[in-house]
């Protein structure tokens, strides 16, 4: 069979399936190019999307100059990849079979092919290349089944209902299938190979169980779609082993092509514990939030003595997460280096206690109340953070340079003592409230004193500059001030003239410690969005909104950034963007079902 050549694809020409255990990238000509085996944090098998030998997965249909449409099974994480063209139509049916709770079974990927008018020859490559790209496995075939021994994974097996044959470290398949014929290969362990309708009745039992799930979504607004695929990629992220959530599922995706801004997001960042709280509570997961945050509780448990919180952890809790080059690819269109493990999990950044708090606060407010050692953790937290308000850090972007005095980061222990102070009110906890509140006094003072340029007009990114920067745009979400004060209103129309483009917007301009640029940051687009409809300019709102909305790839999935001419970069989908976007719909909803939209010229 004659092999094809791999085409240049983009970030944005994929859709995600996942078990909960790992997720694949399945393109939009159906290569699965990027699996991490058989776990988030494992190494792939599958990453041709970052080197051409690091391993690909195809099954398609001979249909030359076909269109081609992938979308999603409604309500789950199944996606289907169709061609048509005036000779025939066919489809791939892609799904990781979900199992919930720990040790829910085994990795299971099925692929299903189906002519569906026609008659359609298919042609199938299956090549693992474990351990990110570095082993070539031994292939033997069997019936109906190849087998891959690979020294570093184990072993790996192909089976189908067509005839499978082994080639060096892969295997391929040719068959051709009458219209309403289907053929279904399933790649997992080396356990037996169940037969066609066993097969079937899998994919039926996963299209329950995400629709199951779905049906429990409370959210009734007007972006149910848009909303719902953002709450299932989420839910697609949150390890079923552990109840933590990825901020990506992968490694190397460039921030910026060929600049050297490529980093690894398969790591659960503190910083996303309050969004994802808010994220879940609001579409009525109770469930997901309280699972989440008995994890993020495990974490505080474990911190250090004098209240120190690290940034990220692995999945399962582990702190360590070393960062190295994988020097043998070549990376995303030429973006080297390729990097797995992340240096920064060694930062201090002083904004996480705030959003850790405030998760904590909102799991209080509508789950289960704090345990007596939580509440105890959070004093040892709160006392770390009555010491260390006032130093420098590396701030929420992780910059890399010489650390700084940040707003957003005083911002966030104005938050984490805020919190703290109701908490402890709320559930009358033992806490030094006299303290804790003269020091959110200090922290609230030092922000507008420190912070407020008065000749700029504007609150400033750090005390030593009149930059402003997007992280500014969560003052008014976190409640800190009014979303209609002066001070706050002058500050947004400069996040407007200096960060924004239309919909589009950038993080800061500043130097941070790298080189190159880098595109606008999604989440802060919807930030934006948020903060404009808080501010009363809700038509202006809903139409920003409706515009990055457009910028979402087929599926309705974003990466992290947007380069200028609107193309993904960065690791996707990332789960910030997502979060962001739920609160931003549900926020929206809920005051134009008051009424309160004002006109508003372009």
């Amino acid at each position: 069979m004659a092999e094809p050549v791999p085409p240049e694809r983009s970030i944005s020409d994929h859709g995600i399936i996942g078990d909960r255990a790992t997720a694949a990238l399945v393109s939009h000509d159906a290569a699965i190019d990027f699996l991490c085996w058989p776990h988030f944090d494992s190494p792939t098998i599958f990453a041709e999307l970052l080197d051409p030998s690091g391993g690909v997965f195809t099954l398609r249909p001979d249909l030359p100059g076909a269109r081609r449409i992938q979308s999603y099974i409604p309500d789950t994480n199944i996606l289907v990849t169709r061609w048509l063209c005036t000779e025939g139509s066919a489809e791939v049916l892609d799904v990781l079979v979900p199992r919930d709770g720990p040790g829910g079974g085994p990795t299971r990927l099925i692929r299903r092919a189906a002519a569906t008018r026609g008659r359609v020859t298919f042609h199938l490559l299956c090549r693992p290349r474990p351990d990110y790209g570095r082993e070539t496995p031994a292939a033997g075939a069997g019936e109906r089944s190849v087998t891959f021994q690979s020294s570093t994974l184990g072993p790996l097996r192909l089976s189908g209902h067509a005839s499978l044959s082994a080639g060096e470290g892969e295997a391929t398949a040719e068959f051709t299938l009458e219209a309403g014929q289907t053929v279904a290969f399933l790649l997992d362990g080396a356990d037996p190979a169940p037969d066609a309708q066993a097969l079937d009745v899998l994919i039926e039992m996963a299209t329950e169980h995400w629709r199951k799930w779905s049906a429990r979504s409370s959210y009734r607004g007007r972006w149910r779609e848009t909303v719902m695929r953002s709450a299932l990629v989420l839910k697609l992220m949150t390890s079923r082993d552990h109840h933590s959530m990825i901020a990506a599922p992968t490694f190397g995706l460039p921030e910026s092509l060929g600049e050297g801004r490529n980093w690894d997001y398969r790591a659960t960042w503190i910083r996303d514990a309050s969004f994802t709280v808010y994220a879940f509570i609001r579409l009525g997961y109770i469930e997901e939030a309280s699972n989440f945050m008995n994890w993020v509780e495990n974490r505080l448990a474990d911190c250090d003595s004098d209240g120190q919180v690290q940034i990220m952890y692995r999945l399962n809790g582990g702190k360590d997460f070393p960062e190295s080059e994988l020097d043998h690819m070549a990376g995303f269109q030429g973006s080297r280096p390729v990097r797995i493990g992340n240096d920064a999990s060694g930062q201090v950044q002083l904004d996480i206690y705030g959003e850790l708090m405030d998760s904590l606060y909102l799991k209080n407010k509508y789950g289960r109340a704090i345990s007596y050692e939580s509440w105890r953790n959070v004093e040892r937290m709160i006392g770390y953070v009555v010491k260390h308000w006032r130093d420098p850090d590396h701030g929420i972007w992780e910059v890399r340079g010489e650390p700084r005095h940040f707003l957003h980061s005083r911002l966030m222990c104005w938050v984490a003592l805020d919190r703290a102070i109701r908490l402890a009110d709320k559930r009358s906890l033992p806490a030094p409230i006299a303290e804790w509140g003269k020091v959110r006094k200090e922290i609230y003072e030092s922000i507008h004193g420190e912070f407020w340029n008065a000749e700029a007009g504007h609150f400033v990114q750090c005390s030593d500059n009149t930059e402003v920067d997007a992280s500014l745009l969560l003052m008014p979400l976190v409640r800190f001030i009014g979303a209609t004060d002066p001070r706050w209103v002058a500050t947004l129309d400069v996040i407007e003239k200096r960060l924004t483009d239309g919909s589009l917007v950038w993080r800061y301009r500043g130097d941070d410690g790298l080189a190159g640029s880098e595109g606008s940051f999604t989440a802060c687009s919807f930030w934006y969005v948020e903060c404009l409809a808080r501010a009363g300019r809700l038509e202006e709102a809903r139409m920003k909104f409706e515009r990055i909305l457009g910028y979402g790839n087929h599926l309705g999935l974003f990466a992290e950034e947007l380069s200028p001419r609107g193309d993904a970069l960065g690791n996707f989908p990332q789960a910030l963007t997502h979060l962001a976007l739920i609160s931003a719909a549900y926020y929206l909803d809920r005051e134009l079902a008051d009424g309160r939209v004002e006109t508003w010229k372009a």
